[in-house]
């Protein structure tokens, strides 16, 4: 790991830039709100970077057929030593019974689908000190949302 101090919210920012292109074509839109003020994380940033950018094609993956397509990323505090970023779609959302299943390796959904993106995405959050879940929207789609560690403003905390 190559962790580093850095900006959640611009991390953020820079991943639905980098996939706004292949959303427009899929006719798909990503809303991304960032609290103010976030405080800078400390992690592997291009392990993060991975991890949100599976997140988001997941997302988009489950709005195509849906009537609502449409992704929303949001990153806030989760309270004083967290930061938490969170993808949310309009999808068909995950079977109850396959909730809990998302994250196991070789587990998926989707006809053409692995099922290592959501397992190697919680290694990868959790050797972060972070944690990833799933959850059902209760007006349709689902969420995941994972967190990462506020950098310490002690340098030798």
């Amino acid at each position: 790991l190559e962790v580093t101090v850095f900006s959640a919210s611009e991390l953020v920012s820079g991943v639905v830039e980098l996939i706004r292109s292949d959303a427009i074509t899929r006719r798909i839109s990503i809303e991304f709100t960032g609290q103010p003020h976030l405080p800078p994380v400390v992690a592997d940033r291009i392990h993060v970077k991975q991890v949100l950018l599976n997140l988001l094609l997941n997302g988009m993956d489950a709005v195509q057929s849906a009537a609502r397509r449409h992704v929303t990323v949001r990153a806030r505090r989760a309270g004083a030593s967290l930061v938490e970023v969170e993808v949310s779609d309009a999808g068909p959302g995950i079977p109850a019974e396959n909730l809990q299943r998302v994250f196991e390796p070789f587990f998926t959904t989707k006809p053409d689908g692995m099922g290592l993106g959501l397992a190697i995405s919680r290694s990868i959050v959790e050797a972060q000190g972070g944690t990833l879940v799933a959850e059902n929207n209760p007006d349709g789609g689902a969420t995941f949302r994972f967190t990462l560690p506020v950098a310490s403003a002690d340098p030798r905390a």
